[in-house]
């Protein structure tokens, strides 16, 4: 946990250091005028952070996913049968789906997971977690794989980049827009210390409220990707590969690990009620039931 911590900061802080540096090279940022709210430079502002810092991470994602949960690459010439099985599949798979293999590596971990990321096709990342490949079948853990490369070969990664930055230029934008107009119709004066610390808060307010609602897009749109991810997953290794995955995973409920779902792909939604809008992974149940459906 400390080193996931550890990790979002130091991403964090490139992010903030090479937009400043961006912007300040550039002359970006200054949005209020004597004159009133300059529209086009905050515009300009919110979609240089909101979709800056998105590519920013998507860029440093693969390298991310390395530290956060020590990945070992493997090459298939281990010498470990069975790891040298998942790297042989997961090039196997990836010619079905005429891509590059990507890289492939293996995590000591009891949770049963796997993970695809990386800023593009030819720079992705495919792992396994140990305890997946110790509770599945090897027919299951190719559903599994198949399931990740059908997520590179949609471009998930870098779609769901585009959507995020899009939802953060939005949020900031409004944002500040709406503060910017409360200030005024309350002080009549953004320019005293009192105002402005009020317009900071009321855009720190706003951006959570408006973030959690952004949120409520990206959920669907992963959701949405799951189902189309294990539709091409079921197509390059088989239905009832995928299937036979899928309630794998249901029989073994309490090695999921729910807390990073960044890096999680065949998990439980264990929400309920309103919560499950915010789940970025639906029912397993839901999932089976569609691939059942298109058999």
């Amino acid at each position: 946990m400390g080193k996931r911590i550890f990790l979002f900061l130091v991403t964090n802080i490139v992010i903030v250091l090479t937009l400043s540096v961006l912007m300040s090279v550039f002359g970006i940022g200054q949005y209020i005028t004597p004159y009133g709210l300059d529209i086009q430079a905050l515009a300009v502002l919110c979609l240089v952070w909101g979709m800056g810092g998105s590519f920013i991470s998507l860029q440093m994602s693969r390298w991310v996913a390395k530290k956060a949960t020590g990945v070992k690459l493997i090459q298939g010439q281990t010498g470990q049968e069975e790891l040298d099985w998942v790297y042989q599949t997961v090039s196997r798979l990836a010619q079905q789906a005429n891509l590059p293999t990507p890289e492939v590596g293996v995590y000591d971990s009891s949770e049963l997971n796997a993970f695809a990321t990386g800023p593009s096709k030819k720079r992705s990342l495919v792992a396994v977690s140990t305890g997946l490949l110790r509770s599945m079948r090897r027919d299951e853990v190719e559903g599994v794989l198949a399931h990740e490369i059908a997520h590179i070969g949609s471009g998930d990664m870098v779609t769901m980049t585009l959507l995020q930055g899009i939802i953060n230029a939005f949020v900031m934008f409004f944002a500040r827009i709406i503060a910017y107009v409360i200030v005024n119709a309350i002080t009549r004066s953004s320019n005293s210390r009192s105002s402005w610390m009020l317009e900071f808060m009321i855009i720190m307010v706003l951006q959570v409220v408006l973030g959690i609602l952004g949120s409520l897009v990206t959920s669907w749109f992963s959701r949405y990707r799951e189902f189309k991810a294990d539709a091409e997953g079921a197509r390059l290794a088989g239905r009832e590969k995928m299937v036979g995955a899928l309630k794998r995973l249901m029989a073994n409920t309490e090695m999921v690990e729910s807390h990073h779902e960044s890096l999680a792909t065949l998990k439980i939604n264990g929400r309920r009620g309103w919560a499950m809008f915010f789940s970025t992974h639906p029912p397993l149940q839901k999932r089976i039931s569609a691939l059942e459906a298109n058999s």
